[in-house]
């Protein structure tokens, strides 16, 4: 009797492809989980503007204090999580607080890209220098991820921000509430204040 292993090491090798590719896309194919508990990624007790502007893409915001210069503000983690991204995306410009009508970068600049689990995440751009945290590191809410700037594809100093839920940008919720932010078919802003303590 003559045993053939080349079917059995094709049935094998099959197996382990479809239990790799299991493992892989299992995290994509889940539905996002329930909404993070998430504040504004500023500075308790302050109120900032959030604004869009026609072309600025659904759900991105634009954050602006109501109080001081914004050059050098505080960003803050809006939620704890794992520092996905954190460097430059595009290219950096010349626009600093010595120099704010300097060249403009492409791009986000300095960002930050958070994952909170449950594939939530967020984004932080335009900051002013390299981000406070690196890939891989662990954040809690309210921790410094690092200053407002202009950098990238920034005409004033600001922050720009996002929440992805399962791949896809959503409406931003902050301390529960709706932003307020949605369309960008028209330039409008709101008022927040953060509870981000």
């Amino acid at each position: 009797m003559t045993f053939r292993w080349k079917p059995l090491a094709i049935v094998a090798a099959g197996l382990v492809v479809l239990g790799t590719a299991a493992v892989f896309l299992d995290p994509v194919l889940r539905p996002p989980g329930p909404r993070p508990a998430f504040q504004l990624p500023v500075a308790c007790g302050q109120t900032w503007q959030l604004n869009t502007y026609p072309g600025h893409d659904d759900y991105d915001i634009d954050l602006y204090p109501t109080e001081g210069e914004p050059w050098g503000q505080p960003v803050l983690a809006s939620f704890a999580g794992t520092v996905v991204e954190a460097g430059v995306s595009g290219r950096l410009g010349s626009r600093t607080p010595d120099n704010p009508k300097g060249r403009p970068g492409r791009g986000g600049g300095y960002w930050v890209k958070i994952d909170h689990g449950g594939r939530w995440e967020t984004l932080y751009l335009h900051l002013l220098e390299a981000p406070e945290v690196e890939q891989g590191q662990r954040v809690e809410r309210g921790q410094r991820l690092g200053r407002v700037g202009s950098t990238g594809d920034s005409s004033a100093p600001h922050l720009h921000y996002e929440q992805v839920r399962g791949g896809d940008k959503v409406e931003s919720h902050f301390d529960g509430v709706p932003s307020g932010i949605t369309r960008d078919d028209k330039e409008y802003s709101v008022k927040r204040v953060s509870a981000n303590c």
